[in-house]
C-alpha cells in the first residue's frame, strides 16, 4: 500500500543492538537473540516480498 522497501537495514540494526542489550540484562545469550532476531526479520521480509508481487 505504501510502496516500502521489504528491509530496513538500519532500522533492523537498531533493533538487534537493542535485543542484544536486552538480552545482556536478562543475563541472555545475547549471540544467540541476534540470531533469532535475524531469523525473524528474514522471515518477515520474505513474506513482504512474497505479497509485493
Amino acid at each position: 500500500e505504501h510502496d516500502l522497501p521489504p528491509s530496513d537495514p538500519d532500522r533492523e540494526a537498531n533493533q538487534i543492538a537493542r535485543l542484544e542489550d536486552l538480552a545482556k540484562e536478562a543475563d541472555l545469550d545475547p549471540e544467540f537473540a541476534k540470531k533469532f532476531l535475524n531469523f525473524i526479520i528474514a522471515e518477515v521480509i520474505q513474506h513482504h516480498k512474497q505479497h509485493q508481487s
